[in-house]
């Protein structure tokens, strides 16, 4: 950790954040004591909790490399996280040396993070913002700094891994659709989501305990929802083979194996890419 990330913890009060969360199931270090607490809670309740990022990471490695190679250079990651190793924009770059991308998280500990990771690297950026207001982020990106790095007149793959099950069912439409239908014709937008079938794998039980620690130590609520619920969110999207599915069923041949890859039922997140 930077000096500058410690004292920006520090203000923040000290709380667990999800992106650091992650971060720590991941194996990474841009994490803090409040964090590594609440991903031990969470594995106990959760023992696969890690796999589960796991899963989610590969996924998105799956997803950007296709849309890479399909043509898009614009990436815009909402609710990013820390651009840890594999993310968006060296999967992207690999392909097309020219990718931008475009890191958005509420969290300023992630944020500083994340420019530290990218820099030397003009085409990315990370900055601070909450993708449950996609009025603001639209408005930078229509008149502020984040307009050199994401062009709305080009296509753009909107990204929102493990992260819309932080919105309840009252506001989701309100987060999602105000970005997802101002995209120009041939972009895309890349969803995973943890799915209401993962009742049936960790119980009633396990599932609420898991949900009490986002709560408690995060200040996150989480909202499980079914493949039908999921899809709703694409709006008028088109899948992209072979659609709305288990992490681990998404073109798995094109990474290193999901930890569900040999698990019945699979992943228990659903992951999909849609195209417009």
């Amino acid at each position: 950790m930077s000096d500058q990330q410690s004292d920006t913890h520090a203000a923040a009060g000290g709380r667990a954040t999800v992106a650091r969360i992650y971060d720590h199931l991941l194996g990474g270090k841009q994490n803090f004591p409040a964090d590594r607490e609440a991903a031990r809670q969470l594995l106990q309740a959760v023992p696969e909790a890690a796999d589960i990022a796991w899963s989610n990471r590969l996924f998105l490695r799956r997803a950007v490399r296709v849309l890479a190679e399909a043509g898009i250079t614009q990436f815009l990651d909402l609710g990013s996280g820390i651009p840890t190793k594999g993310n968006v924009h060296e999967i992207a770059q690999a392909v097309d040396p020219a990718s931008r991308v475009l890191y958005v998280d509420i969290d300023p500990v992630a944020v500083v993070a994340s420019n530290e990771i990218l820099m030397g690297n003009p085409g990315c950026r990370a900055i601070e913002g909450d993708f449950n207001r996609p009025d603001l982020i639209l408005d930078a990106l229509d008149d502020g700094d984040p307009a050199t790095v994401i062009d709305l007149n080009q296509p753009i793959a909107l990204i929102y891994c493990a992260v819309l099950q932080q919105v309840p069912d009252d506001r989701i439409m309100d987060v999602v659709a105000p970005i997802r239908d101002r995209l120009a014709p041939g972009s895309a937008i890349v969803i995973s989501h943890l799915s209401a079938a993962v009742t049936d794998t960790y119980g009633e039980d396990g599932v609420s305990t898991a949900k009490k620690v986002f709560l408690a130590r995060a200040a996150t609520e989480i909202t499980l929802r079914t493949d039908e619920q999921i899809a709703a969110l694409l709006g008028e999207y088109r899948l992209m083979a072979p659609g709305l599915v288990p992490l681990n069923n998404w073109r798995p041949e094109l990474s290193e194996p999901d930890p569900y890859a040999t698990t019945p039922g699979g992943s228990p997140m659903r992951g999909a890419v849609a195209t417009n």
